[in-house]
């Protein structure tokens, strides 16, 4: 009960990127019949810094003033009328789980921790203390008092216990009491709660589906708040000297109809405080919950796996998942769940995924490595060989291997097509993007160099780039790139150029390669 505004104001002394537009969107459901707002993210995507926000906002145990001066919500007509005027239940189910002894205890000692504060509050509510609906009906009847209820991590209990039935519709039972009763319009004034999947569509769950949701595949209105904006990202990196380019690399991606461009904000923060971009992934989960997904390889997971590493995106319908981690059926079940996670980006027009950035790819990179994917794992590791090959000039050992490449990475009905081509040199090289970042049809004056790879910063490497080409020849794929003055694009840039020309021959069944290193001069 009652919370305070320590959490947010904690949150204020660091690095701080202004959410509070969010405050307006709840304000505006206040008593409304979309006052239920279920937010589903990731870990590390700002979920708890979202509550302990409103947390602060609302609670009128505290003054919140000062925190939300200069503010966007502060410049709101509304925020002066409802600016610290209600009673907040704050409910963190991750930390009710970890101080009981047993699971099973978990709501019981919830409900009757909550039950107590408010009968201290409120003394004439006790005698109806072992029901938490209860009580705040009776504290409404008597007072009129409506009260704000955030819950955080409120799918952590079908997570932790996910065979536990009794355990799971005693919470269900709780949460409809709350939101799905003829008293909810009575007490409650608005409830917003996080978590990591959406509401489940079939059983138990669907008891609390009169909450608006809002998640990794439908952010709706609330896309702005998923992760970092391109807009915000800029303008963190110029105040704390950061290079845009590399941050945008490391961690953009995530894209919805109403926000083109969503960074992951932890990460990006992350690499503020340490002033090095790296992947801070795997501080939030480590590469065996990927892994374990990606083992189940059902009906065709494994080849759009191989896909994405190598660029491309898998169409999937989003629409049969039924929100929880055990009901996994079919391969865009696996696939619509690593959306929710954040190891895939989703784009909704086109109903495709794909791996969003650097960091994510460097996970399923350590993934597949792991995985039943022998073959596949194996190829990854002999990419440093294709990159020696490469920096040697080798063409026939450098078509010798992606020639091996193709062969095991793509299905025969889709061997013979130039993406198919494509899709194969991205994913052979890379190695690559430990010390390079690719950049995927490069402008250049005569129209796009298709995979060119530059070197990071303090790098000797020379710029790659990659033409490939469908029954024409290699030499005519190197005089492509200097017809189109492709290697133009990096005069001054400080790097000599190796122009990669690769064919195959549907005729021939074979794959051919020439190189060429173009001197570029210093500066």
């Amino acid at each position: 009960m009652n919370l305070g505004n320590d959490g947010f104001r904690a949150i204020r002394k660091g690095i701080y990127v202004d959410k509070t537009g969010l405050i307006s969107f709840i304000n505006k459901t206040l008593g409304t019949s979309d006052k239920l707002s279920c937010v589903s993210r990731p870990r590390r995507f700002g979920k708890s810094f979202a509550a302990k926000m409103l947390c602060a906002y609302y609670d009128r145990s505290c003054d919140s003033r000062d925190l939300f001066r200069g503010l966007e919500i502060e410049r709101d007509r509304d925020f002066e009328t409802y600016l610290n005027k209600y009673d907040v239940i704050y409910l963190d189910i991750t930390w009710f789980i970890s101080i009981v002894k047993n699971i099973k205890d978990v709501v019981r000692y919830l409900e009757r921790e909550v039950a107590n504060e408010l009968c201290e509050i409120y003394p004439k509510a006790g005698r109806k203390a072992e029901s938490l609906p209860l009580i705040l009906s009776e504290i409404n009847r008597d007072t009129g008092n409506k009260f704000i209820v955030l819950i955080d991590e409120w799918d952590a209990l079908f997570r932790e216990a996910s065979e536990d039935r009794d355990l799971q519709n005693e919470y269900i039972r709780l949460l409809r009491g709350l939101f799905k009763s003829s008293q909810t319009d009575k007490m409650i004034e608005a409830a917003y709660m996080t978590g990591i999947l959406p509401i489940k569509k079939y059983g138990t769950q669907s008891a609390i589906t009169d909450f608006r949701e809002y998640s990794m595949v439908t952010p709706k209105r609330l896309a702005e708040y998923v992760g970092f904006t391109q807009a915000e990202v800029k303008c963190l990196c110029e105040t704390h000297d950061m290079d845009f380019k590399e941050m945008r690399w490391w961690y953009d991606g995530y894209s919805f109809s109403r926000q083109k461009s969503v960074y992951n904000p932890n990460s990006v923060i992350e690499a503020i405080k340490n002033e090095e971009f790296e992947s801070y992934w795997t501080r939030t989960e480590t590469y065996e919950s990927l892994r374990f997904y990606i083992d189940l390889d059902e009906d065709g997971l494994k080849e759009a796996i191989i896909r994405m590493l190598g660029g491309e995106s898998c169409h999937i319908d989003a629409g049969m998942f039924q929100n929880d981690m055990t009901s996994i059926k079919s391969r865009d079940d696996v696939l619509t769940l690593l959306v929710h996670l954040g190891y895939l980006a989703y784009d909704p027009s086109k109903k495709r995924v794909f791996i969003p950035n650097e960091e994510i790819r460097q996970e399923f990179v350590r993934a597949v490595k792991g995985s039943r994917y022998t073959e596949v794992a194996k190829l990854i590791r002999s990419s440093e060989k294709l990159l020696e090959d490469t920096l040697n000039g080798d063409g026939d050992a450098v078509a010798e291997r992606i020639e091996k490449v193709h062969r095991i990475v793509t299905t025969p009905l889709a061997y013979n097509s130039e993406d198919a081509l494509r899709s194969t040199i991205r994913f052979a090289y890379l190695c690559c993007l430990e010390e390079f970042m690719e950049i995927q049809e490069l402008p250049s004056g005569n129209g796009f160099a298709d995979i060119a790879f530059l070197p990071k910063k303090g790098s000797d490497m020379p710029i790659l780039l990659i033409e490939p080409k469908w029954n024409k020849s290699a030499e005519g794929a190197i005089a492509q790139i200097k017809d189109r003055k492709y290697p133009e694009v990096f005069e001054g840039y400080g790097s000599d150029i190796l122009l990669v020309g690769v064919n195959y021959s549907e005729k021939s069944k074979k794959h051919s390669c020439e190189i060429e290193r173009i001197q570029m001069g210093r500066v």
